[in-house]
């Protein structure tokens, strides 16, 4: 069911078209250019530095224009089919793997960065999207993309988990050994119809479990971090779904989100910022810049990273798991924040804790596409529809006996 007061429909209706502007507005757009369809990993970015997850995100962006009638279906198609080229024949691969950060003109790899799996499985996912939503051309160069992945070069054969990056310079390096925001690598890997792995690398990763307060059996992140929640959930639809040892990770992650809200209000004595309707720990940019420490209990870390910094991707991004408690944060930021927002709506992050706030100049593309996606799965369910549409996923489901427990889907978009 959707919950939200008249101005809390309007606020979201209002952050969607912007984090919709962000991908329109942020590509490259040149006919000409080698990076045609890519899109900048943040604003405020020198040299012009392009993210594939924020690629995935934009192709998302795509589907949802057309759907809010905010581009027309053949413009949108004919920026899905040329981006799909832009990857099929001009970025750089490695097994199929892609370089987190590329130029967006060159489209070459910038900063030494790693071929990350997890960024790939990111745009990947929104190349399933817009080829199951555009059909013709733009489904079959999907497709193509998916099948050029080798997840078994990826994967450590001693321990059946996936490494975390490669870089030609060190190799492979980290595992993905416990849970975050990595389902969606399984899924898409246990299905491959070139490089399948064997579905036991689902179970051979950790899912610790831990309480906090009365909030009971959380299979919880490293750094409890709110977006390790978020990202497999914006592309699959885990509602009324559990795997074969009973998880239901769409439950785990409402009770994830209303640990990390729970943790904002026990700790709003110490950082002025956190409170009832200002929450969401998260990755994104701090007064001393970008940091991936922001979290919140239950974690393994310390939470020693935690500065008083907010991102509202948090709570917006959890929107399809607390809908009335992430709106009431959305009017929050509205209603006491002017500055907090701009032409891409919501800015990246904000801080009450120094003398004067703080609010960041930049937008990041990864936040504002979780915050786009879940926004419109919240009010439509239209990712979810068709995602859910394409067979490979399905079967990936159906193999790791990730299945629904109930005849009937209870859709919280009615």
């Amino acid at each position: 069911m959707r919950i939200f007061t008249c101005q809390g429909d309007k606020l979201l209706k209002k952050e969607l078209k912007k984090d919709f502007n962000f991908f329109l507005k942020e590509a490259n757009t040149n006919q000409n250019s080698k990076g045609y369809g890519l899109i900048r990993d943040k604003t405020n970015l020198s040299p012009e530095v392009a993210s594939i997850a924020s690629v995935g995100y934009g192709l998302a962006a795509l589907v949802i224009g057309v759907e809010r009638k905010w581009m027309c279906f053949e413009k949108a198609y004919d920026r899905a089919n040329k981006t799909l080229d832009t990857f099929l024949h001009n970025v750089e691969s490695i097994h199929g793997f892609f370089y987190h950060f590329i130029h967006m003109e060159t489209t070459k790899r910038v900063w030494n960065c790693e071929v990350s799996i997890i960024d790939t499985a990111i745009f990947i996912c929104g190349a399933i999207l817009a080829g199951e939503y555009f059909k013709g051309e733009v489904k079959e160069k999907a497709e193509q993309l998916y099948r050029n992945v080798n997840w078994n070069w990826y994967l450590n054969k001693a321990t059946n988990q996936f490494y975390m990056g490669y870089s030609p310079e060190k190799g492979f390096f980290g595992h993905w050994d416990m849970y975050a925001e990595q389902l969606m690598l399984y899924v898409l890997a246990v299905a491959s119809p070139t490089f399948p792995v064997n579905s036991s690398t689902y179970d051979d990763f950790k899912k610790p479990v831990a309480d906090y307060g009365e909030i009971k059996n959380i299979i919880y992140t490293y750094g409890g971090t709110l977006f390790t929640y978020q990202y497999s959930h914006a592309w699959i639809d885990f509602r009324r779904r559990k795997d074969k040892n009973g998880i239901d990770w769409f439950e785990n992650s409402i009770k994830a989100t209303l640990a990390n809200r729970k943790y904002c209000i026990e700790n709003s004595q110490k950082c002025q910022t956190y409170g009832e309707n200002s929450w969401g720990l998260t990755p994104c940019i701090g007064p001393k810049g970008y940091s991936g420490e922001f979290g919140a209990k239950p974690a393994l870390s310390k939470l020693e990273g935690n500065d008083g910094t907010i991102s509202p991707s948090g709570a917006t991004g959890s929107i399809v798991f607390t809908p009335e408690l992430s709106i009431k944060a959305l009017e929050h930021y509205y209603n006491h924040f002017p500055k907090f927002w701009g032409k891409y709506g919501l800015k990246d992050a904000y801080n009450l804790e120094g003398a004067k706030p703080w609010y960041a100049k930049e937008y990041i593309g990864i936040d504002k596409g979780i915050s786009m996606i879940m926004i419109e799965n919240y009010l439509t369910g239209l990712i979810w529809k068709h995602f859910m549409e394409n067979q490979y996923v399905l079967q990936g489901l159906e193999q790791l006996d990730i299945t629904l427990k109930s005849s009937s889907l209870c859709d919280v978009t009615e």
